[in-house]
């Protein structure tokens, strides 16, 4: 089983003016929501480590949950708001995010949630900024500095600057997670923020000499890098048409998970002895899935049927 750390909320897409102000539509989603939901598609067994608020809202992202197959006995019930995400879409399909979430439930997860991780878990994805918000960033460390010698670690950082503004926080959350990575997905623009002047390409081989097995640095529509243990390699990206490229990178993400997991490779032995070949495969798989999401508003990702030729 794969478990999935993090956040939950709503994003609130901006959708147009009205006589009085804005027209308002909200969706579920959270990059780690969105990549347990994107894995239960894929059908993988997942299950959601996050805490989830008692409300209208919470209920709604935890009956979505449980609509998908994504096994929630690892999900936390609070007395809190549910984190809102606003997100406006400029021209090109790119979103712009503002978060209000003081005080909201996802970034409530404590201690106590770690004790009910699946036995059957034999890889623990995290990312976004639940690895930066208290208490739940903590909660989270202990995880990871607990698991990742017995279980596979998966890390997409997902920087939010308008989340949390300190890049030398996002960096020292970073390092730290590197020595403890096995499989690292980081966008292109996130590589930019978090080391400004270095070249991604230098820095997916410095990762990778690091420790961290698999290395891919995505770059929207000039597709993505990887590196393994055998070299590096560049795909293009997948032909779509683009309506917005919210839960893109999630897509990519849980795609990414399957074809590994499908191929018994989810493994910290397996990855460090990945071809390149089968590097480009499962890159090229997940670009698939990524350019299925944009063609959809919001972070709708796909089926597996969808792939069934990949």
């Amino acid at each position: 089983m794969i478990v999935v750390a993090g956040e939950a909320l709503m994003d609130v897409f901006i959708t147009g003016d009205t006589d009085e102000g804005v027209a308002l539509d909200a969706r579920i989603g959270g990059s780690p929501f969105n990549v347990a939901i994107g894995l239960a598609r894929l059908r993988q067994p997942v299950a959601f480590l996050g805490s989830i608020a008692r409300g209208r809202l919470g209920e709604r992202l935890l009956g979505a949950l449980t609509a998908e197959g994504v096994n929630v006995s690892c999900v936390q019930r609070l007395a809190a708001p549910t984190t809102l995400s606003l997100v406006a879409i400029d021209a090109a399909g790119v979103p712009e995010y503002a978060f209000y979430g003081s005080g909201t439930a996802d970034r409530q997860l404590s201690l106590e949630a770690l004790d009910l991780l699946p036995a059957a878990t034999h890889t623990i994805h995290v990312g976004s900024y639940a690895t930066v918000a208290q208490p739940v960033a903590d909660t989270l460390e202990v995880l990871i500095e607990r698991e990742h010698r017995q279980r596979l670690i998966s890390y997409d950082p997902n920087v939010r600057l308008n989340f949390e503004p300190s890049l030398e926080y996002w960096r020292t959350k970073f390092e730290w997670m590197l020595t403890r990575t096995h499989l690292l997905k980081v966008s292109v623009e996130d590589a930019e923020l978090l080391y400004p002047g270095i070249p991604p390409e230098q820095l997916g081989g410095k990762w990778r000499d690091a420790g961290v097995a698999v290395v891919i640095v995505t770059r929207g529509e000039k597709g993505a890098t990887g590196w393994c243990v055998g070299g590096s390699v560049d795909i293009t990206a997948a032909p779509a048409t683009i309506v917005d490229t919210v839960g893109a990178g999630d897509s990519f993400q849980s795609a990414l998970l399957t074809w590994f997991a499908e191929r018994e490779l989810l493994h910290p032995l397996q990855l460090r002895k990945l071809e390149v070949r089968e590097l480009k495969e499962a890159m090229h798989f997940a670009a698939t899935a990524a350019a299925l999401t944009c063609s959809r508003r919001g972070a709708d990702l796909p089926q597996r049927s969808e792939l069934s030729k990949q």
